[in-house]
């Protein structure tokens, strides 16, 4: 029976795509590939690339970007990025506590989506 895999692309949807460059580069620390699509910032993360693309639909039209997703990202330290981004004035959702999935937390990106944020396990 064919099936899903399981994810292999992950992409929100913001207007401004310089300020979603510069807050997932200069803030989270992400690195941007070189050669994206004109109408979105593709950053080179593992296993599954991340992406920002301008909006598909009417984004002022909803109270709660991806209200009912939720996106996790694996970082080498929770603690240190938790402090890293409250330095940066960046709104934190919850401080960082002990999870199924180790340490994490979570914050809002310039654009209103929350991010998780987990200390990924080491290999």
């Amino acid at each position: 029976m064919p099936h899903l895999i399981g994810p292999d692309f992950i992409g929100i949807q913001a207007a401004d795509l310089d300020a979603a460059r510069k807050f997932y580069t200069e803030v989270v620390g992400l690195t941007a590939a070189p050669n994206g699509p004109p109408d979105a910032v593709v950053f080179n993360t593992k296993p599954i690339p991340f992406a920002v693309r301008t909006p598909l639909v009417d984004l002022d039209a909803v109270e709660t970007l991806g209200h009912g997703i939720a996106l996790w990202f694996a970082c080498d330290d929770a603690d240190a990025l938790h402090g890293h981004l409250t330095d940066k004035d960046v709104e934190i959702t919850f401080p960082p506590k002990d999870g199924p999935f180790g340490r994490y937390f979570a914050f809002k990106d310039p654009f209103g989506y929350t991010i998780t944020a987990h200390t990924a396990a080491k290999a």
